[in-house]
């Protein structure tokens, strides 16, 4: 476990280590819980296919393609909750395949028209 206090500071690192130079590293969807074997029931998203769902949420440069650095305040879940658990999806892309993931960015629902 890793012990801070509210509002603190987080940042993270994933690195990918691979052979293959031509590879790099995407942040996609990240959940935080109160349980670290469940990710459905109580959840908290801190950013959801590239998009930032968490105000504090900020994606920081890499130092290299094969790294993705991320960073947020911390926080608890309401009631008898003592701790929180993070699970974040990446995506590993081919370096400078712009129709891959990686190079998407934020990727938005549109909303369909409803009719009557």
């Amino acid at each position: 476990p890793y012990y801070v206090d509210m509002d603190q500071s987080l940042f993270l690192q994933a690195s990918l280590h691979s052979s293959d130079q031509n590879l790099t590293l995407f942040v996609d969807t990240c959940v935080a819980s109160p349980n670290s074997s469940d990710f459905r029931t109580v959840v908290y998203e801190l950013t959801k296919r590239g998009c930032a769902s968490d105000d504090t949420y900020t994606l920081f440069p890499p130092p290299s393609p094969e790294v993705a650095r991320f960073g947020f305040n911390a926080f608890s879940f309401v009631g008898r909750f003592p701790s929180v658990f993070l699970r974040c999806q990446l995506a590993v892309c081919r370096l400078n395949d712009y129709s891959s993931r990686c190079y998407q960015g934020c990727m938005k629902r549109f909303k369909r028209n409803a009719d009557s």
